[in-house]
């Protein structure tokens, strides 16, 4: 099953359970017919579906072959998202688009990042970039690796995103080995990429992938209600900075 049926599912049972929650202070008659019972039995109806959406984990995947940067530093993943655009520009001025993009040229990515750290300021990284700074420099100076730079077919980044209760994740000092060699029960990391594909004609395919890689079935079922939640926000962040990048490369070809 789709990521976006399992938080499409997620998401409606969520708000299932809100309505019958507010029935159950003020009944409506065309959702509760005017009954609080029947409100409390939609609350538990709706938390239901969202305790069993969130504690169903997924079976871990691999990629068929190695084709691309992100293969060699995370071939299997329980978790992954994939986007991919056409841009009227070759791949070295592609290349050149993704490495400057900054934050406030991508649509709804302060709102959708702002949203994640629930309108709090935080400190500097990928969720509260500063404007006018390309945002990978941002994710690599704040938590993020550089895994891979392979001009201008290919761009790796690397960060922990779970680990052990107690313990602190790594962050500005992860380096490459520290990434590859993480296998301890616990963690959680992800990786996503840039990749470039000539097309000829001066035009370029670009594919950005985002995937998840959790180390033990504890790290897992923490992390799942949180894919959950947080995926169509970031499928849309994904499909909006491939289109922020060709508007950059398109014009800079112009």
């Amino acid at each position: 099953m789709s990521d976006w049926v399992w938080s499409t599912a997620f998401y409606s049972a969520a708000l299932v359970a809100l309505a019958g929650a507010f029935g159950v202070i003020w009944p409506l008659h065309w959702i509760h017919r005017k009954s609080r019972l029947r409100a409390l039995v939609t609350v538990v109806g709706g938390l239901v579906v969202v305790l069993v959406i969130a504690v169903i984990t997924p079976s871990p995947q691999s990629s068929a072959g190695a084709r691309s940067g992100i293969d060699e530093f995370m071939p299997a993943f329980h978790f992954r998202e994939h986007h991919t655009i056409v841009v009227s520009a070759p791949p070295d001025r592609v290349y050149a688009a993704i490495k400057s993009v900054s934050a406030d040229e991508i649509a709804l990515f302060n709102l959708l990042t702002g949203i994640r750290r629930f309108g709090r300021p935080g400190p500097e990284g990928i969720l509260n970039a500063p404007a006018k700074q390309p945002i990978l420099d941002v994710a690599t100076r704040t938590g993020f690796v550089l895994l891979l730079d392979r001009a201008p077919s290919d761009i790796v980044i690397g960060a922990v995103v779970v680990a052990p209760l107690g313990t602190r994740a790594p962050g500005r000092d992860l380096t490459v080995p520290d990434f590859i060699a993480l296998t301890q029960p616990g963690f959680g990391k992800a990786t996503m990429n840039f990749r470039t594909e000539d097309l000829g004609n001066g035009t370029t395919r670009v594919e950005t992938e985002t995937r998840v890689l959790l180390t033990d079935t504890v790290a897992l079922k923490r992390f799942t209600p949180y894919w959950r939640t947080i995926f169509p926000g970031s499928s849309i962040m994904r499909a909006t900075w491939l289109r922020a990048i060709k508007t950059r490369a398109e014009k800079a070809s112009s």
